[in-house]
């Protein structure tokens, strides 16, 4: 099983190749001595292409706390819908006047 970089880790990947292709040194090359393939090292520069890492760092916080506050939103909408359908009376409860079944075990 690979291992995932941190994204602090990633930016400095991406900062070492910056300067190895500043140096003269082909983008295949610069890849290679990276140790990734073609299609991670261009996801990780449009991903984090031009942030520091307590940007990346900030960047993942903020991606958190939206998720966490997104699962809060879907639980609180759940919430106000069964709240509204209590009030009109459309829940599942045993009518006062409907039969009771005896059933013997």
């Amino acid at each position: 099983m690979a291992k995932h970089p941190k994204p602090e880790e990633i930016v400095a990947k991406l900062r070492q190749a910056d300067v190895l292709i500043s140096l003269g040194q082909s983008v295949a090359d610069t890849i290679r001595a990276l140790g990734v393939s073609s299609v991670t090292y261009y996801r990780w520069g449009r991903e984090f292409g031009g942030l520091k890492s307590d940007q990346v760092r900030r960047m993942k916080d903020l991606e958190t706390e939206n998720a966490r506050l997104r699962k809060a939103i879907a639980d609180l909408t759940l919430d106000k819908l069964i709240l509204q359908d209590a009030s009109r009376g459309s829940f599942w409860a045993p009518r006062a006047d409907a039969p009771v079944s005896s059933t013997s075990c």
